[in-house]
């Protein structure tokens, strides 16, 4: 700890790069344009960006084109919060963000993102914080003054590796869930969508699928129908039984075990629950068109939908119905987008052999419960990562403590 300094991040050779003070036309396809929003949990999430010309991305990175292992900081909104620049990843800075690079001797780069998530990191934004009528701001000027105690280098380097590793793993974990939910989807799309199988039987095509599942595939598409032969196009209701959610204002919420599910998805938690698992939800207001499969007892909310009953079908079965059903067209609010159940239940849909509905679960559960290990395994390192942060940065922990504990972990 003797070889600590407490120094500033201009004296500690951080750089500070400012955005373009407008906003870029939006198009269909292009570069990434990333904003407050796209900030989550540390990382920058590209996937709701907006998307802008080739042009537009040569101008809005010439003052600050963004480099491996720079940190986004938000100067406005939730001033303080930052993001970090993974690999080789390229965006134009959207508005009140700025980039922070380390390009001195006295910070390594890939520790500059793990010293801005640090307490004392927390306590300079306090400090520099200016209180807005509507939003709280950083001043660009101040930046630079934020004093941090900084580790000597080679200490810097252990405490970036074993963070980063707990974070490798968190990152590994999401893409191989990704990978988990597309193959399960394209199952789906391909037995109750397309009707791959009967259209394969139809042409005279290779079975693709072992003998006992290709042989529960009918033969044929009924033109009429243009589903498989011996399947029935039924009302919605008939399958599932939708119910709204529950009230829980916040003034009465209680911080608990169970995930209370908002028409967007988590919106924390509560210490009782009111539906089993597994579940399906959907927004039933405000958020229309996300469907939500819940393996845990959980409290869904009155802005969303919750299947209360099925019928000749399975959870996992209704989660990826939903999923391919377009709800904006049902809109029943005007300045709220608004869903009204009764719309959905009367939307006609296939109805295969409950016995192919019931392979397809077998397969999908067993895929699904293994994305819901890595979450919960996910859960535990970032809690561990989130320990150990404030402990190393202080020296309250040494390098080869947090060594084993990481080792143990991953």
């Amino acid at each position: 700890m003797s070889e600590w300094q407490i120094m500033s991040l201009a004296k500690a050779g951080v750089e500070l790069l400012d955005c373009v003070h407008k906003t870029p036309k939006a198009q269909s396809n292009g570069m990434p344009y990333i904003s407050i929003p796209q900030m989550k949990n540390g990382e920058l999430d590209p996937t709701d960006a907006r998307r802008i010309s080739h042009g537009d991305f040569v101008e809005w990175t010439k003052k600050a084109l963004p480099k491996r292992h720079d940190v986004v900081l938000s100067r406005r909104c939730n001033p303080g919060e930052t993001a970090y620049v993974r690999g080789d990843f390229q965006f134009a800075l959207g508005q009140n963000l700025v980039l922070l690079r380390s390009v001195g001797n006295h910070i390594a780069p890939e520790f500059l993102r793990w010293l801005v998530r640090s307490p004392g990191w927390w306590e300079n934004i306090d400090k520099f914080r200016n209180v807005g009528a509507v939003f709280d701001s950083l001043r660009c000027a101040d930046v630079p003054n934020f004093e941090l105690l900084i580790p000597p280098l080679p200490e810097q380097q252990a405490i970036a590796r074993i963070l980063s590793a707990l974070d490798d793993k968190i990152e590994l974990n999401r893409r191989m869930n990704e990978t988990l939910e597309a193959i399960t989807r394209a199952i789906f799309k391909d037995w109750f969508v397309d009707f791959g199988p009967t259209r394969a039987k139809q042409e005279g095509r290779a079975a693709y699928l072992p003998e006992h599942l290709w042989s529960l595939f009918p033969e044929a598409i009924d033109p009429e129908t243009g589903i498989p032969t011996g399947w029935k196009l039924s009302r919605l209701d008939e399958l599932v039984v939708l119910q709204r959610g529950f009230d829980l204002p916040k003034s009465k919420r209680q911080n608990g075990n169970f995930p209370v599910i908002a028409a967007s998805g988590f919106n924390g938690t509560h210490n009782e629950y009111m539906v089993e698992p597994p579940g399906v939800t959907t927004g039933r207001s405000g958020v229309l068109g996300k469907v939500f499969y819940i393996q845990e007892k959980f409290w869904p909310l009155n802005t969303s939908l919750w299947i209360k009953q099925y019928i000749d079908t399975t959870p996992i079965y209704a989660y990826f119905l939903l999923q391919n059903i377009d709800f904006s067209s049902f809109n029943a609010g005007s300045a709220v987008p608004t869903l009204n159940r009764n719309h959905i239940h009367n939307l006609f849909v296939p109805k295969p052999n409950i016995e192919i509905i019931r392979e397809f679960s077998s397969l999908a559960e067993n895929l699904f419960n293994l994305q819901y290990r890595n979450s919960k395994s996910s859960d535990d390192l970032a809690d561990l990562r989130d320990r150990l942060l404030p402990k190393l940065m202080s020296g309250e922990i040494r390098v080869k403590d947090a060594e084993k504990l990481v080792e143990e972990a991953v």
